[in-house]
Formats: structure tokens, C-alpha cells, sequence
């Protein structure tokens, strides 16, 4: 065998996949989807093939044109991070049709109850299949360097609605055979189900599979863009006023990066339990809710997702031991579009919360420096385990080096190169170094090109942003330190940002009735930015400040982003001296675990395992 991911069982000796035809029947009574996958190969295969399979039951593999069964077998050891080994035993063959089941415990589906949702009336169900979870949904060569197109077939109740990051093609009643097993139940029967059919025609790595079922409905907010939420008027109002800008941004990213490629750009808000701020997914971004703000500056998370569709969508990581191909690539370019629709001084700001995030990252790693690299090693790691700022914040500081060095013209017409040269395909640290060093000559006598991929820590070259606003905040952080809260008139205009840079560079531990002096003048607590909400309530854990507590409960039970619950909770068990809080960590988690999705729980598990 000889791997190509060290997540994967794909062998590199095997073709690839090319594309995906699936029909998937959704039942919300047991959480499972009824499935069948066709796959098709580059070309015909002789012998085994491997698959990626994580807690999916398979009933058969047939031929596709002859539909004869085909030898299969299932590994009944269970790697922890990769899952299980289908081998396929082919004969000169291409395509093969597997029937299969997924499990309740899918780690890359969340099934809401009505309660759970927003409208509290409909079921819902949505996927995250980024790192390596798309094998929890259907046997697949689940690495990015296997690229697929797709088409689905979604079966679900009538009074429900699917979409897909994929072109939807129809809604229509089920035909013979689409009525599923159990007719003699009506819930199963075809009178009370539709289909919903979708085509992904462009090639996608497998963690850009995404699909969501409930009570969706939508508003137009530009030519290219709609915002899709469940049916609540005031979400999908909300929504709507946060991303109207959304098709100005698409103009400067096509401005600066070349054509926008996929046709649509849709945006569907979550569920609070979605476990990232958004993920990119092509033609359909999802988003937590707590980007909604009210103020437009949410809209920087679309521009990120945004900027994906060229770094990470257009050219992707060979693997995750180079994910800062997508995310460093993707933060630098979210800040380009960033600065021209909101000016310098916001995307100065944004360029300031991740060097302190950065930072503070060397620390969290301080025992484990490997992933304080940009090109990793990760075998044996789960990159769910080891996901963090480093690629985004590290990533960005390597090319903003690199356009500091050579000038921002220069770059542009780099990067242009870059994205047309490597569109639609997955690439690795080697390809992009070798591509730099051919177009731009010379740069690695100006640059240490080894040291910014595979030295640990942050290079030496390395830079805050410059910014008069940002120097500002930055100044009456340190001097809060030494007694000084900030005067009204000097806050008069901050909003979310501001307030959740001055949080992040004050001191992790300082007098209790400072921090309830800070808030009692600024209600920092009852913020409705979790940003600056969540920022606040880790310096309130970390000084000991318990008035707090009550606060930081409701706020691990209102939403299930990740970026909240893994300081809230590390701050809770992590130090000596924390009885109160453990047990607070532990019953909050055991409250609330089902309202969070697979990942999340599977995060905050081993918070607590550590720590307890």
C-alpha cells in the first residue's frame, strides 16, 4: 500500500474516484439515512480498492452495469482517527454501486430535534464534513487530493426542504423504488416525501460535501447570493441585513483573485450548534448565527468563506499536514477584500486579534511545537485535535512577508498566477514553494523559505500590524494593567472589534473587582457580539471572578461554536484550584452534549479528559 494522506486509507496506486451518484433516504425517527453510492473510477481497476468508512453499515457492492455483487469486506478494526477499511475486490472494472446505511452516531451529521431548532416545530439535519468526516456519510477516498464531482438524490419528508453546495436541479414526488421499505407506514409512504436532486458538475475535495434538511426558507440579497435560514422571519431578516453587502465583496474578490468560478454564492445560517463561525462550502456557505451582529461586521467571516472560493476551493491541500495552503492562503485574501469594502483600519484590526491569537497559540502548543508549523506531520493525529490559528495566522504572516518583500503589485500578479495555474486541483507545501521560487527568482536568498514552513514558532520577520487605531487599543489594554479602565469618549466609537482586541491583550489574571468595575461601566458580559462576550468571560473564569458563572453557563448552552466552548471550558478545568469550576465544566457538558454537534463533543471530551 502506499498512502497518499496520512488520514486516509486512499492508495496512491489506485485511480481515483471521479464522481459520486447518490440517493439518500432521510429518516429523522432514527437518525439514519438509507444509501446508495455509484462510484466511477478514472479508469477500470483490477484487484483492491481501498475506501475510507466511518460507522456505516454495508449491505452490498454490485456491478453497476451488470449489477452482479462484487467481493467487499469491512475491517473490523477500527482505526480512532481514520475509521474503517472497505476493500472492494474489483475485476477490470470502473464503476460499482455500494448499498449502505449511515449510523445515528455519524460524526459528520447533527440531527435536531424540533426543540433544538430554531422554529422548535421542524426536525433538522445538517452536515460538517471537514477534516475527514465525509466517510461517515458514504464510502469514499476521504482525502483532499481525491477529487470528485457529485450528484445526490435527497428523499425527505414533504414538509421539509434540502439544499445542497451543489446546483439544485428539481423538487419532485419519489418514482417507483424512492418510497423506501415501510410503506405500510405513512410517514415512509411517497405521498408524504419529495426528492430533492442537486449536480456538483466542478471537482471538490470530499470535506466540501455538505447538504442540510429542514423548514428552510430564503431571502434575495443579490444577483449571485441568497441567505437561507430556517423559517423565522426575524433570523432571515436579521440575516439578510448582515450580508447585504455580499455581492460587492464577490466584485473585489474577483477584482483581485480572477473570476469567480461557481456560479452561485449562497450563504444558509445554522443552527446555534454549528460548530465553526462558517465553513466554505462551494456555492452554499454555511454560518453559525453568532456572526449576526448587527452591524455589517459579520459580514468578515463571508469574506473569508468568500475567499475560499480561490484558495481552498479552486486550489486545495494535498492533505491537512499542509492545511495552510487553504487558511493561510484564504485569511490573507479575506483581509485584501476586507480592506477595499471596510478600509485599513478594520482589516488592521483583524490583522491584530490574529497576532495576538497567535501568539497565544505558541503557548497552547508550547509542549507540542510540530503544530506550531506550517507543514506538519500528522500521523496519528486526529486534525480535529490539533486544529487552530496557526495555519490562518501563520499562513497570512508568510505572504504578507512575502508581499512586504517584492511589493503589493507584484504579489497580485503572483497570486492571479498562482490561482489560474492551480485551479481544480490539490497541491502540497514542495509545489507551491517550488511554483514561488520559478516566479519570483531569487526570493528565497531574501526569505527563508524553510524556516517560515518548517521552523516552529514565529519567524523573527514576523509583524503586528501598523495601524493608529490599533496602536490606540493596544495602549489602554496595558494600561488597565496598572489600574486605568478606558474613559467613555475614548470608546465613543468602538464596536465589536475594537472591544474584542482591547480584551485580548489585557492580562489573564487580574483583581476580580476590576473586572466587575470594567463591566459594571460597559456591560461587557451581556454583549450581544459573543466575540467580545465570550473574550470577556475567559478573563472573568481566569481572575476568579464567580459572578460570572451564571453568564458562562447560559453562554456553553446557547451556542456550539467551537471557537466559544474550547476557551470557555479550558479556562473552567485547566489550573489548580478549580473544584467549583470542574464540576460546573462537567455537569454543563453533560446537560448540554447532545445540542452539540459530533465534533464539538468530541473537543470538549477531551478538555475534560485532560483536566479531570
Amino acid at each position: 500500500m502506499a498512502p497518499i494522506d496520512p488520514h486516509s486509507y486512499t492508495d496512491s496506486t489506485h485511480p481515483f474516484t471521479t464522481h459520486i451518484a447518490l440517493s439518500l433516504y432521510f429518516d429523522f425517527s432514527s437518525s439514519i439515512i438509507h444509501s446508495s453510492a455509484l462510484l466511477s473510477l478514472s479508469s477500470p481497476h483490477t484487484g483492491d480498492l481501498s475506501l475510507d468508512t466511518r460507522a456505516l453499515s454495508i449491505t452490498s457492492v454490485v456491478d453497476a452495469e451488470t449489477l452482479t455483487p462484487i467481493p467487499f469486506s469491512l475491517s473490523s478494526e477500527i482505526d480512532s482517527i481514520k475509521g474503517a477499511l472497505l476493500t472492494v475486490s474489483l475485476s477490470n472494472q470502473a464503476r460499482f454501486l455500494i448499498s449502505f446505511e449511515t449510523s445515528p452516531n455519524s460524526s459528520a451529521l447533527q440531527w435536531l430535534s424540533p426543540p433544538q431548532t430554531f422554529n422548535k416545530t421542524s426536525p433538522f439535519v445538517y452536515t460538517q464534513c471537514q477534516a475527514i468526516h465525509a466517510r461517515s456519510i458514504f464510502p469514499c477516498q476521504d482525502t483532499p487530493a481525491a477529487r470528485i464531482k457529485y450528484s445526490a438524490k435527497i428523499n425527505i419528508p414533504r414538509t421539509l426542504s434540502a439544499v445542497m453546495s451543489a446546483r439544485h436541479v428539481e423538487r419532485r414526488v419519489p418514482t417507483a423504488g424512492e418510497a423506501g421499505s415501510a410503506c405500510d407506514d405513512s410517514i415512509w409512504c411517497a405521498e408524504n416525501r419529495v426528492v430533492e436532486e442537486f449536480v456538483m458538475e466542478q471537482p471538490i475535495p470530499p470535506y466540501l460535501f455538505a447538504f442540510a434538511v429542514g423548514e428552510i426558507s430564503h431571502r434575495e440579497v443579490g444577483p449571485r447570493t441568497r441567505v437561507y435560514a430556517e423559517s423565522v422571519p426575524s433570523v432571515l431578516d436579521a440575516a439578510a441585513t448582515e450580508f447585504a453587502g455580499t455581492e460587492d465583496m464577490i466584485r473585489q474578490g474577483e477584482k483581485l483573485f480572477g473570476p469567480y468560478d461557481w456560479e452561485r454564492f449562497d450563504l444558509l445560517v445554522l443552527p446555534p450548534s454549528f460548530p465553526y463561525g462558517g465553513m466554505e462550502n462551494p456555492r452554499m456557505v454555511f454560518l453559525t448565527p453568532t456572526v449576526i451582529k448587527g452591524d455589517a461586521t459579520g459580514a468578515q467571516v463571508v469574506a473569508h468563506e468568500l475567499a475560499h472560493s480561490w484558495t481552498g476551493n479552486l486550489i486545495t491541500n494535498k492533505n491537512n499536514e499542509h492545511f495552510w495552503l487553504n487558511e493561510g492562503f484564504t485569511t490573507y485574501a479575506e483581509r485584501r477584500i476586507v480592506e477595499v469594502v471596510q478600509g485599513e483600519d478594520r482589516a488592521a484590526l483583524n490583522i491584530g486579534i490574529g497576532w495576538k491569537g497567535l501568539n497565544d497559540e505558541m503557548e497552547r502548543f508550547k509542549d507540542n511545537m510540530e503544530f506550531t508549523k506550517l507543514k506538519t506531520q500528522q500521523e496519528g493525529v486526529d486534525p480535529d485535535d490539533v486544529y487552530s490559528q496557526v495555519p490562518y495566522e501563520k499562513g497570512f504572516q508568510f505572504l504578507w512577508r512575502i508581499e512586504r518583500q517584492i511589493g503589493r503589485p507584484a504579489f497580485d500578479e503572483f497570486l492571479k498566477k498562482y490561482i489560474s495555474t492551480f485551479k481544480f486541483q490539490s497541491i502540497d507545501t514542495e509545489t507551491f514553494l517550488v511554483f514561488l521560487k520559478e516566479n519570483i527568482p531569487g526570493i528565497e536568498k531574501e526569505i527563508n523559505l524553510e524556516l517560515w514552513t518548517e521552523g516552529t514558532g514565529i519567524p523573527p520577520d514576523a509583524l503586528a500590524p501598523e495601524s493608529k487605531l490599533y496602536t490606540q487599543i493596544v495602549s489602554l489594554a496595558y494600561e488597565f494593567r496598572n489600574g486605568r479602565m478606558p474613559k467613555e469618549d475614548e470608546v465613543a466609537d468602538w464596536g465589536g472589534q475594537e472591544w474584542e482586541l482591547y480584551l485580548e491583550f489585557l492580562p489573564k489574571s487580574v483583581e476580580a473587582s476590576q473586572i466587575s468595575a470594567l463591566d459594571a461601566r460597559y456591560q461587557l458580559a451581556e454583549s450581544k457580539d459573543y466575540e467580545v462576550k465570550v473574550a470577556f468571560l475567559q478573563l472573568a473564569i481566569s481572575s476568579g471572578c464567580r459572578d460570572y458563572y451564571g453568564e458562562v453557563e447560559k453562554t456553553l448552552k446557547e451556542v456550539g461554536r467551537m471557537k466559544y466552548l474550547r476557551p470557555l471550558y479550558t479556562y473552567l478545568v485547566q489550573g489548580p484550584g478549580k473544584e467549583e469550576e470542574k464540576i460546573l465544566a462537567k455537569r454543563v457538558f453533560a446537560e448540554n452534549r447532545a445540542c452539540y454537534h459530533p465534533i464539538a463533543q468530541g473537543v470538549v471530551e477531551a478538555i475534560l479528559s485532560k483536566h479531570l
